[in-house]
């Protein structure tokens, strides 16, 4: 918990200040429970709607934990974003300077003062924000906060700045946590989950499915004579096939779904809410984008395939995560004995 300051209103009840204190108790510990960065960011937008009353809330955060910018991605509600702009800070930008050396609620007004007008800030002002705040966490900034007015058009008070910069603490330490689970269960090169984390998710969310009756798929994906890339062109040009690959299975992932590196040129995509039929045609999607590619590397134009098994989690015989993964893994080995460059459902 980040140290309280004492507030500048004196017209703020006792009672008041009690019940904010006992809110951001319970903010901490709802935050902190949360490990997965989606559903974080979420829930920190939804604490700042509710605790500032305001009509609109956005965040900037960095997409993955080696990305160089703060971006707004789809991190907001309430604010009217233009298709032309780009909504991105990048972390060497003179406002992450100031944001580094202060804690404190910022205007449009108090920043115009600060830092130079640029592209960058004429782009944040477009949202206009009623207050920016750093996100921080020991003197690293991991976001920006922004808040559009409140509900009663009324600015914002002392009191409530005080309020918000603690809340902002809060989330920034949570994000800062996520952040370091991220890298500690993401492979560096494919951006993907690593197979130790995939499982652990999966377990949890084959209980949920069995206790909700929804239905949930596994993929197993291996590229097609990957070997020769790297005895051809070498290591480096095995990795830029990985990348590619990874960014195709990950741009068909959607948010409650999850996407790993299983080993080698080997992946595995867990798609919950999601019955064979539709399993079949990401898959298809998948296998098709990845025929498509044409990958340029050291003047050579390459092309791959990629072979998928998917598998649907059967409740009524209780079978384990690993069991599915089998399932899954007998079929891709079925699409390479059979041709490859196919997919094949898993009995």
């Amino acid at each position: 918990m980040p140290k309280h300051k004492k507030y500048a209103t004196s017209d703020t009840s006792k009672e008041k200040q009690i019940y904010d204190l006992k809110q951001l108790l319970e903010i901490s510990k709802s935050l902190t429970s949360v490990i997965d960065y989606a559903n974080l960011i979420e829930a920190i937008l939804y604490t700042c709607m509710g605790q500032m009353k305001t009509l609109g809330v956005a965040i900037f955060t960095k997409k993955n934990f080696d990305a160089n910018c703060f971006q707004l991605n789809r991190n907001y509600y309430g604010f009217e974003l233009s298709n032309e702009r780009e909504y991105a800070v990048p972390e060497t930008h003179p406002l992450i300077r100031l944001f580094t050396q202060n804690t404190s609620c910022f205007t449009v007004n108090s920043l115009k003062k600060q830092v130079e007008t640029d592209s960058v800030m004429e782009t944040l002002y477009s949202l206009n924000p009623s207050l920016i705040v750093p996100l921080k966490a020991k003197n690293h900034i991991t976001g920006l906060l922004i808040l559009g007015e409140q509900i009663t058009s009324e600015p914002y008070s002392a009191y409530e700045k005080e309020h918000i910069i603690n809340i902002a603490s809060l989330a920034a330490i949570a994000i800062n946590n996520a952040a370091l689970l991220e890298m500690t269960t993401t492979d560096m090169m494919t951006h993907l989950k690593l197979k130790h984390y995939f499982y652990t998710v999966l377990v949890e969310k084959l209980e949920l499915s069995r206790d909700i009756l929804s239905p949930l798929s596994v993929l197993m994906l291996d590229i097609d004579f990957f070997k020769r890339f790297n005895d051809t062109y070498g290591h480096a040009c095995g990795d830029v096939v990985l990348q590619m690959v990874a960014q195709i299975i990950q741009q068909n992932t959607r948010t409650q779904d999850m996407a790993a590196r299983y080993g080698g040129e080997e992946f595995t995509l867990m798609l919950c809410d999601t019955d064979i039929v539709l399993a079949e045609k990401i898959a298809e999607r998948i296998r098709k984008s990845i025929e498509n590619l044409d990958i340029l590397y050291d003047g050579q134009h390459l092309n791959l395939t990629i072979s998928i098994g998917a598998a649907q989690y059967n409740p009524e015989t209780n079978e384990s995560a690993k069991e599915l993964v089998e399932r899954a893994d007998k079929a891709l080995y079925t699409s390479k004995q059979t041709g490859r460059n196919k997919v094949t459902i898993a009995q």
